[in-house]
């Protein structure tokens, strides 16, 4: 996708737009009935200018509440587990594992916000925003300053489906995610959800 397009259809993303009435109820939806969820993905972090930092993608999949697994295939390794209790972010090149609890990552990865049951309702402030195509756009501002998005947008399916996200963070830095292949409510094993550091790795917990 070329820098122009992005330019449009991200302005559009996220500047004021008039109010529509369904897209909480589709966020509602979404958290309730969505106990489980896979996807591939697509990723693009881009500067405030909208130039293209760097592109990714991989797969991702949620058992609420709390547990989730993160994988980037493409351009780098990397593995983020959530099973419930603790966050493990493994990056293969560097051969190190971070680990935080769940609740200071609640915040600062997409994974865990998805999964967080009813974290969204209950720690961000709702506002519903215009359709854009096939897209009903929701708009979520954190309660807590110190949350690491200031802003996060994202797009359902008129049948309720999550389709895409966008959260601009505190350095105006946007991260636009577009889901596809995906599943509402597919049987996920429990190990999914585990993670074993790899011998040899070094180990960085809070």
């Amino acid at each position: 996708m070329t820098r122009l397009l992005f330019v449009l259809v991200l302005s559009v993303c996220l500047l004021p737009v008039p109010v529509k009435a369904s897209a909480v109820k589709s966020l509602k939806t979404f958290v309730n009935k969505a106990l489980t969820f896979q996807a591939n993905f697509s990723q693009t972090l881009l500067d405030k200018n909208f130039q293209v930092i760097r592109k990714a993608s991989g797969s991702m999949m949620f058992e609420r509440p709390g547990k989730f697994r993160w994988t980037y295939d493409q351009p780098y390794q990397q593995l983020i587990v959530g099973d419930g209790k603790q966050v493990w972010f493994y990056d293969q090149d560097l051969a190190q594992v971070t680990v935080h609890r769940l609740d200071q990552a609640l915040g600062s990865t997409p994974a865990a916000l998805l999964a967080g049951g009813n974290t969204i309702e209950r720690d961000f402030n709702l506002q519903e925003i215009d359709v854009q195509g096939e897209t009903e756009w929701l708009e979520a501002i954190p309660k807590n300053q110190e949350n690491s998005f200031e802003l996060i947008r994202l797009g359902f399916s008129k049948t309720g489906i999550l389709r895409e996200m966008v959260l601009r963070d505190s350095f105006d830095q946007v991260t636009w995610l577009i889901f596809s292949e995906i599943e509402q409510n597919p049987t996920l094993t429990p190990d999914l959800f585990q993670f074993t550091p790899p011998e040899g790795v070094d180990v960085i917990r809070d």
